[in-house]
């Protein structure tokens, strides 16, 4: 009885610390909003304002007219959207070559291309640039989306995951008659949805994000991203931050949808392929 007694208590201080956590965690995003809807003179008020008296939803508005947001923002959502879907096929295509199939220097050739995790993209940055220069496809969308359309972490997590689906399956769709392709099309995939779901989350949140491939591959104003353009904001109207933060509100909304939509399947993902394998 004490024992459970003292479980009890345990866990209640664990959610206690956890909880309170979460709210230092939360801080910056809350002022974020609050300062979306606020005069650039009331945004570093101390103590801080956070539920605005006179809300300035207008800050939503301007920002539109400022710079070319929509474009900015449709140019991110083109990027994101084909890179993420690459991902998961060039991820999940390759990883059940690695997981299901036999074939000579199958664990040498997996193990270098899960070495280049280690390798920091600032590493070969300038390499790669020159050879995406040479052939043409430097200031486009389509070289930045080729650049990212593969991913050894992804391959990796995704192999975690396979491994955890028993070898009887797949043998006895061969016995039935199925090719390869088809039992990763019809088993092994809907099989993933959790791994799946995982990886949507980890490519859409980094590429929608992602400032510096961007930044170097694309000049054009018309070609640019949802992060150039606020950082091209932030460097005409610095002093603006109202409009800087609505900006930034407006920017994290995707994201946020995103995580909303495929939470459930990216907790059970994230177990699985962590705990199998």
């Amino acid at each position: 009885m004490k024992h459970d007694q003292k479980r009890k208590i345990t866990k209640f201080i664990l959610y206690i610390i956890l909880i309170g956590m979460s709210c230092i965690m939360l801080i910056p995003f809350i002022w974020m909003i609050s300062s979306s809807l606020k005069l650039d003179k009331d945004v570093f008020t101390f103590p801080i304002q956070w539920i605005p008296q006179n809300p300035r939803w207008e800050n939503y508005i301007d920002i539109w007219k400022r710079i070319p947001l929509a474009s900015f923002v449709l140019n991110t959502f083109k990027i994101t959207f084909f890179v993420t879907i690459l991902q998961l096929f060039t991820s999940s295509f390759a990883a059940y070559a690695f997981a299901k199939l036999h074939f000579k220097g199958k664990n040498v050739l997996f193990l270098s291309y899960i070495a280049t995790i280690a390798m920091p993209w600032q590493v070969y940055m300038v390499p790669q640039f020159m050879l995406v220069r040479q052939m043409g496809l430097d200031n486009s969308h389509v070289g930045l989306i080729l650049l990212q359309a593969f991913s050894a972490f992804g391959v990796f997590m995704m192999k975690q995951f396979y491994q955890g689906i028993p070898d009887e399956l797949c043998e006895a769709a061969r016995v039935d008659g199925m090719n390869e392709y088809r039992i990763y099309y019809k088993i092994m995939l809907p099989l993933s949805k959790p791994a799946l779901a995982t990886l949507t989350i980890f490519t859409f949140v980094n590429t929608w994000n992602d400032f510096l491939a961007p930044m170097i591959y694309l000049r054009d104003t018309q070609l640019k991203t949802i992060q150039i353009g606020i950082r091209m904001f932030i460097t005409q109207y610095g002093s603006e931050y109202g409009l800087i933060m609505a900006a930034s509100v407006l920017s994290l909304i995707p994201v946020f949808i995103v995580f909303l939509s495929m939470q459930k399947y990216f907790v059970e993902g994230i177990a699985t392929s962590g705990i199998k394998g």
